[in-house]
């Protein structure tokens, strides 16, 4: 990938950065010679949303024989946000996994990690998922915390080693679950000026916010499911080496040395899976890190497309499926159905006017509070839909963007029938 050639959807061109750790330079550069080679292939949109789909199995059917860790997505992260926000991304891609935590499988768990949010993991991968969820250098770090990196850096203090810090006493502060508020009352009493900040709302001084979440994981810790405020406990088993260690992960590719796992938990990589073809721009906007880190790190088995003028990327081992599939207008006959969570994956692309061409449809569908859910059918967004629960009786308002087919009128009606199933309540269709 020649990196004066790469722009991401605000149309910049990438620079260098600090590869220290990252191994990135060969890789762009291998990259760039296979970009080199010729111009991309045109890819048109539908095909790329369809791609996503069966990428991310959305087009899977449910199966209860099925183990709850039997999702791709869980490489990347199922993101935890809302009433049963894991559980019901997981349904939809045909996993048994019940909206009820007190019945949260044991082979999940949770923990703070992309942007600070909950997502869930398979439990054996969260020693792996730590060491890729690792900043690929000081600047990286810096970004990802926000304004935490700014009175750190005055005095001193490298954010990897600020981060590594606060792992430090978390680890030492929960030896048994334990809520926020006391980790966060403990954990100030420990830390120094720098790591503090005035929060207006509560009327106290704490720890920033960002720090105090993305170290969770590199102490050992994970969630419990369903808790409100989070009450954080150790991970059993957790490795002593990984507690503080923020050693940047090895770049992972093709013919890379190291585990599988490496590969599949990368989030560059596993980014291009679900949701490429993608820009190190898009990569760095989800992950919350530097252009250059990312760009540095981008996977020499790529192949390059273009996609409405725009060139991108998407992994060798996904690229003949994405060229393969013509595909079909949405609605037809058997179409592809699903109520995607506010903060589903498929939702999560950095590509928005990809996905909703709108800007009004785009402001509502990604708002930033009160934010509603998606109908999606055949890879497109066609709607919204908002639930409200009422005792134990469900009602879901669907906001159609256009005039539906019978077949997906009688498709959502089917999901809106799943989606009361799945939280344990009846369903009361609007106006009964």
């Amino acid at each position: 990938m020649a990196r004066a050639r790469t722009t991401g959807t605000s149309g910049t061109t990438t620079g260098g950065g600090d590869r220290r750790g990252t191994g990135g330079g060969a890789r762009a550069a291998a990259a760039s010679a296979a970009s080199d080679a010729g111009p991309g292939v045109p890819v048109s949109r539908g095909q790329v949303l369809r791609h996503r789909v069966r990428a991310q199995q959305l087009d899977r059917p449910g199966d209860d024989a099925r183990r709850p860790d039997d999702a791709d997505v869980l490489d990347l992260g199922v993101q935890d946000t809302g009433t049963g926000g894991a559980a019901w991304s997981l349904a939809n891609r045909g996993v048994p996994v019940a909206a009820d935590p007190e019945r949260w499988p044991g082979e999940l768990a949770l923990a703070w990690t992309v942007r600070g949010a909950p997502h869930a993991y398979r439990r054996a991968d969260l020693p792996g998922v730590e060491v890729a969820l690792r900043p690929y250098s000081p600047a990286d770090a810096a970004k990802r915390v926000y304004d935490a990196s700014k009175p750190l850096h005055e005095a001193g203090i490298e954010v990897p080693d600020a981060l590594a810090a606060v792992a430090r006493e978390m680890r030492r502060i929960v030896a048994e679950p334990t809520i926020k508020g006391e980790m966060s009352t403990r954990l100030t009493a420990a830390m120094p000026a720098p790591y503090l900040r005035y929060c207006r709302p509560c009327d106290a001084t704490h720890l920033y916010e960002m720090p105090f979440r993305l170290a969770a994981l590199h102490a050992g810790l994970e969630l419990e499911p369903g808790t409100s405020p989070p009450v954080l406990r150790p991970v059993p088993g957790w490795p002593p080496d990984h507690v503080a260690d923020l050693s940047p992960a090895p770049a992972s590719g093709a013919g890379a040395p190291g585990p599988a796992a490496v590969d599949r938990l990368d989030v560059v990589r596993a980014y291009l899976h679900h949701l490429g073809p993608a820009t190190p721009h898009d990569v760095a906007g989800y992950l919350d890190a530097t252009l250059a880190d990312v760009t540095a790190r981008w996977p020499s088995d790529v192949r390059e497309v273009v996609v409405e003028g725009e060139t991108r990327w998407v992994l060798e081992a996904d690229a003949d499926a994405l060229l393969a599939d013509a595909g079909t207008d949405p609605g037809g006959d058997d179409p592809v159905v699903r109520l995607l969570g506010p903060f589903d994956l498929y939702l999560q692309a950095r590509d928005r006017a990809l996905l909703v061409a709108d800007p009004a449809r785009q402001k509502d569908l990604w708002r930033t509070l009160g934010r509603p859910g998606a109908v999606l059918v055949d890879g497109e967004v066609l709607g919204t839909w908002r639930p409200k629960a009422s005792g134990r009786r469900l009602t879901v308002a669907v906001d159609a963007w256009e005039r539906w087919s019978p077949a997906v009128q009688r498709a959502v009606e089917a999901e809106q029938e799943r989606l009361a199933a799945h939280r344990g309540l009846t369903l009361v269709r609007a106006g009964a």
